[in-house]
């Protein structure tokens, strides 16, 4: 009878939500990660009879568990989760250095690059002259913002 069974069907399931939780949904919810928790737990108290093993005593158990894990941990995932992320990322234009052919500042509309088969346009912070060698340094759409190569 499948109540034989029940304290493996539960860790099963326990691992399988949890499982889902953080490889298909990213750990964006936090509702499976409860409840896998909570069955997870559940199952391993039923196998090391720490808990009769009766449907009863494991619904109770898994929605204590469940609920008790939801508010002692909501408040720290969901800061976990909100932290923002101030690391610069890098692209493929933090490399790219070209000559300019025209004068560009933070308002020039004039001056393009073709980088990757998309016209740019060029501008920087401070006053450039045609001729200078610069680098992109920051990107926005459609514009590559650079600043003077270092010799």
């Amino acid at each position: 009878m499948l109540l034989d069974y029940l304290p493996q069907i539960l860790i099963t399931c326990g691992i399988v939500a949890l499982a889902v939780e953080v490889a298909v949904l990213g750990f964006a919810t936090f509702i499976l990660f409860f409840l896998g928790l909570g069955l997870l737990l559940t199952g391993l108290m039923m196998q090391f009879s720490w808990l009769a093993v009766d449907i009863n005593h494991a619904m109770w158990s898994v929605s204590i568990i469940t609920l008790g894990s939801a508010l002692l941990l909501w408040k720290p995932l969901r800061r976990m989760q909100n932290k923002p992320d101030n690391n610069k990322i890098e692209s493929d234009f933090a490399q790219e250095t070209f000559q300019l052919t025209g004068d560009v500042d933070s308002e020039s509309n004039d001056v393009l690059y073709s980088y990757s088969g998309i016209s740019w346009k060029v501008r920087s912070r401070s006053p450039l002259t045609k001729g200078q060698w610069v680098k992109v340094v920051e990107t926005a759409v459609g514009v590559l913002w650079v600043e003077p190569k270092d010799q």
